[in-house]
């Protein structure tokens, strides 16, 4: 497989690395997600079920997210 034709597949982040991107704790992350919370958010990014226990988030989705934050 070439660089260009993974370009195509959508890279999956995880937890760790999301918190280091957009600087946000897990609890307000999960907050963010969480539409009992005051600090709910509906244009943050839906977490993927990757398997028993094991999320991640799809990054364009993530650089989107943050890309509005910025322009906002």
């Amino acid at each position: 497989m070439t660089i260009k034709q993974r370009e195509f597949y959508p890279r999956i982040i995880r937890l760790k690395p999301l918190i280091a991107r957009i600087g946000l704790s897990r609890s307000t992350i999960y907050d963010r997600m969480n539409r009992l919370s005051p600090r709910y958010d509906p244009t943050f990014p839906r977490s993927v079920k990757l398997g028993p226990g094991a999320v991640g988030w799809i990054e364009s989705q993530i650089t989107a997210w943050l890309e509005q934050r910025m322009a906002a």
